[in-house]
C-alpha cells in the first residue's frame, strides 16, 4: 500500500508513504493517481484530488466538508440527532434576525463563528452588549442554548472505532473546557453512552478521523461539534493514533466476502 502525505507530522513513521508540499501537488499529478491513499491533503485541494485527479483520500470527504463549517456540521446532527443536538438558531445577520434570535435565547446562551476552531469564535452571551459585539463579527449568526457542565468529553475516531475518550475540565477562568483555551485533561473513564454517541455520528456522517467534543447533562449526551483535526495533547506518547489509521486504510483497501453479512442499523443512545 503506497501513500501520499500532504502532512508531514500527522504521517511521520507512516510506512511507503511520499511527503508533498500541498503547493506543489499538481506537479505529481500521476504519482498522486498510482496512490492507494492519499493522507491529510488541505481543504483546497479536495475538489481537485477526489473529481481531477480520482484520488482517494483519508480523512474522508465528508470529514472535510462536514467539519469545514460548525453551521454545516450543526445541521448535519440535527438531521441525523436532533434529540442529541443542543438547541440552535443558525439565520443571515440582520437587524430582524438579530433581535429575533435575542427575544427567543434564553441568557446566557453561546455564540459561534462558524468556522473558527481550537475554542477560539465562541462566545458567552450574557447581555446586550456581548451579543452585540458577537453580531459585528460575524455574516451568519450562530446561537445555541448555553448546557450547565464543567466538562465534555473527547472522543477520538478512527474509521469505526474509538481510539481514546478523555474529559476536557474547565479552564480557571471559567466557559472553556478546549485544552488550547485553558482546560485540562482528565482520565476518568467516559461512559458507553458518550462513545456510542460519537460512533453513531462517525457512521451516519461517513466521518473517519475527527474528535467529538461530547456533553454529558444529568447523564444525557449532547453532541457539541467535531474536529476533522485535533490536537494530540490528549493521545499521549504511543503509537496508538498511527496503528489505528493504518490498520483502517488497509482495512478499506480489502475487498469485502459479498456473502458477509452487513452489520444491523444500531440503536440511538439513551439517558443513563
Amino acid at each position: 500500500m503506497h501513500c501520499v502525505s500532504f502532512d508531514i507530522f500527522r504521517t511521520l513513521g507512516f510506512p511507503d508513504t511520499t511527503v508533498l508540499k500541498p503547493d506543489q501537488f499538481l506537479r505529481h499529478k500521476e504519482l498522486l493517481r498510482d496512490a492507494d491513499w492519499v493522507l491529510f491533503p488541505e481543504y483546497w485541494q479536495l475538489n481537485t484530488l477526489v473529481h481531477g485527479l480520482k484520488c482517494r483520500v483519508f480523512p474522508s470527504v465528508a470529514s472535510y466538508r462536514i467539519g469545514h463549517d460548525k453551521v454545516e456540521m450543526t445541521r448535519a446532527f440535527q438531521a441525523i440527532a436532533p434529540e442529541h443536538t443542543p438547541w440552535t438558531l443558525i439565520t443571515a445577520n440582520g437587524p430582524q434576525e438579530r433581535e429575533q434570535i435575542w427575544q427567543d435565547m434564553a441568557l446566557p446562551f453561546v455564540a459561534k463563528l462558524p468556522k473558527a476552531s481550537m475554542g477560539e469564535g465562541v462566545w458567552l452571551i450574557e447581555n446586550r452588549e456581548d451579543w452585540q459585539r458577537y453580531c459585528d463579527r460575524t455574516d451568519v449568526l450562530y446561537a445555541q442554548e448555553y448546557l450547565p457542565l464543567e466538562r465534555d468529553a473527547r472522543v477520538v475516531i478512527v474509521g469505526d472505532k474509538v481510539v481514546t475518550a478523555y474529559w476536557r475540565t474547565q479552564a480557571d477562568q471559567g466557559f472553556y473546557n478546549n485544552l488550547a483555551q485553558g482546560g485540562r485533561i482528565d482520565y476518568s473513564p467516559v461512559p458507553a453512552v458518550v462513545t456510542d454517541l460519537a460512533l453513531r455520528l462517525a457512521r451516519e456522517l461517513e466521518v473517519d478521523h475527527a474528535g467529538f467534543d461530547i456533553a454529558l447533562v444529568e447523564g444525557y449526551p449532547f453532541v457539541l461539534e467535531f474536529n476533522r483535526l485535533f490536537g494530540n495533547q490528549g493521545l499521549g506518547q504511543g503509537t496508538d493514533l498511527q496503528d489505528a489509521i493504518l490498520a483502517y486504510l488497509h482495512q478499506c483497501n480489502e475487498p469485502r466476502n459479498p456473502e458477509e453479512p452487513m452489520m444491523p442499523d444500531p440503536v440511538w443512545p439513551v439517558a443513563v
